[in-house]
């Protein structure tokens, strides 16, 4: 422990010299702005900077001070558009606008704005904290999971999705089966076969990600707004605080820790990212704490949880990129490219190796931190005069920086014809009361699902065994067993408690009459 301590020291010294932290500040300017962004995201935020980190002749530890703060901006930046929009800015803040965007609707968009960075801020720390500590252990742990122990995770998150359903299961249900179906279009990986792509060489690649989220979110957000401007309904305005208060904080408290800890664990799987662990930790706290039915509707846990876990998913993902060589998420393959350009190979030997480019790239993630919060906290009112703008500005706004976002991709306009296709999609059924977050949860986990079942069953050449031989994907399959039918047992419950007292209500009537 105390070389671990005296290598954090040396990284410290690194990471606190003037240019680095003049980058660490830049980065994490540039990251939350393309945070915001939607479409972009942070592996295209760190793609973009990473030809030009090199093309400046940084050194390694500078170049990746820099991609990391930009990194961790992306997931601070996210969660802006997410609440005060309605519109993700990438797929891990797809859970973050469930609540928070009404509570911005309530007049409370500063308050998620506020507790949604102090838990990003909390998430990282933990996950930062568990790096330094126990990297090597978890990474060795990390390396137990296959093909087949992966599609067991996928299956248990999708049963986590069931805590999303809310009151209309069947409605949630067949928007998660829209996004499964989606993520079928394309080149079937494995045998080269076109599947629904209708003879257009724009869908050989699948439908993008960027253009399903802006399209479900943002256009059909657009078209209720011009709705509400038609029908002359009251628009939303900020009003209230900017910052949360000691109530609101110590009731989130719990699940800020609860959440950074599952978001961590989840992060260094290589692979599962930070979807995953904001959407099983927005489950989680809405199975241990919706006893009111709030969430869904503004509850500010639900704000806290999946921020907390996806900044968390986040830091963890750099532990087996550290350890293993293994990208944690599409951003550390980046990361792991943006090392190739300087032959740097991550992997065991590269804490031997280079401790200063290793320690120095956690410390600047302690001290990049830091710079996020307090970035974010002093700019939620400039945040919130969003919602001052007037509609004739704002949705013009909207839609140019969604099309921007889509068009930039493979820059053709099939993608923004198909994005208008999706909002208007879209729109229908969130007039028909279908939610969106299960679609698009479904779209991002369906080819994840689809590879690691195929993958394991080509390791065993179709027999189905494998996929409960480990004792981690046999641990998936109770809980995924757990999280489907707790739900039913307990709504059966309620339902016999209730039928027995209201039987039992006549009967003491007739006795005192």
């Amino acid at each position: 422990m105390s070389s671990t301590l005296e290598h954090l020291m040396t990284g410290f010294g690194v990471a606190l010299a003037p240019f680095n932290l003049m980058l660490a500040a830049l980065g994490g300017f540039i990251g939350t702005i393309v945070g915001m962004l939607p479409g972009l995201g942070p592996i295209n935020g760190v793609a973009i900077l990473m030809p030009l980190a090199f093309a400046l002749n940084l050194p390694p530890e500078s170049a990746l001070i820099l991609l990391v703060a930009v990194y961790l901006g992306c997931e601070y930046g996210g969660r802006i558009s997410s609440i005060l929009l309605n519109v993700p800015g990438d797929a891990a803040a797809i859970m973050t606008a469930v609540d928070g965007y009404p509570m911005a609707r309530k007049g409370l968009g500063g308050v998620a704005l506020s507790i949604s960075a102090v838990s990003s801020f909390v998430g990282s720390m933990v996950a930062i904290t568990g790096l330094v500590i126990a990297a090597p252990l978890l990474a060795s742990w990390a390396l137990a999971f296959g093909p087949a122990e992966y599609f067991a995770l996928m299956v248990f998150a999708f049963a986590c999705l069931t805590g999303l359903m809310g009151d209309q299961p069947a409605k949630a249900g067949l928007a998660a089966v829209l996004g499964l179906s989606l993520a079928t279009v394309g080149i079937d990986a494995n045998s080269g076969v076109y599947r629904f792509t209708f003879d257009s060489i724009h869908l050989a690649d699948g439908i993008q990600f960027v253009a399903v989220v802006v399209g479900v979110f943002s256009l059909s957000e657009i078209l209720l707004l011009v709705e509400q401007v038609v029908a002359g309904n009251a628009l939303i305005t900020q009003t209230g605080r900017n910052l949360f208060n000691v109530k609101e904080l110590l009731l989130t408290r719990w699940t800020m820790l609860r959440s950074a800890v599952v978001g961590f664990f989840v992060g260094i799987l290589p692979g599962a990212g930070a979807t995953i662990a904001s959407a099983m930790t927005y489950s989680m706290e809405k199975r241990l704490n919706d006893a009111e039915g709030t969430f869904g509707k503004g509850d500010i846990r639900g704000v806290a949880a999946p921020e907390a876990a996806n900044n968390a998913s986040a830091a963890g993902s750099f532990v087996p990129m550290l350890t293993l060589g293994v990208p944690g998420s599409g951003t550390t393959a980046v990361m792991v490219g943006a090392l190739a350009l300087y032959n740097i190979t991550p992997g065991p030997a590269l804490f031997e190796q280079r401790p200063t480019l290793v320690w120095g790239l956690i410390a600047s993630m302690f001290i990049g931190n830091f710079m996020l919060l307090a970035m974010n906290l002093p700019l939620i009112k400039l945040f919130t005069r969003i919602l001052a703008v007037p509609n004739w500005a704002l949705v013009p706004g909207i839609v140019a920086v969604s099309a921007v976002g889509v068009y930039a991709i493979h820059a053709t306009t099939f993608d923004l014809m198909l994005m208008t296709a999706l909002g208007v999609i879209g729109y229908v059924l969130r007039k028909l009361d279908m939610p969106m977050a299960p679609l698009i949860l479904g779209f991002v986990l369906g080819e994840l699902i689809e590879q690691n079942l195929r993958r394991a069953l080509s390791m065993t050449n179709g027999d189905w065994a494998i996929l409960f031989e480990s004792g981690i994907s046999r641990g998936f399959w109770v809980g995924t067993a757990v999280m489907l039918m707790v739900p039913l047992a307990v709504r059966w419950y309620l339902g016999r408690r209730q039928a027995l007292q209201s039987s039992s209500l006549p009967r003491e009537s007739a006795s005192r009459a």
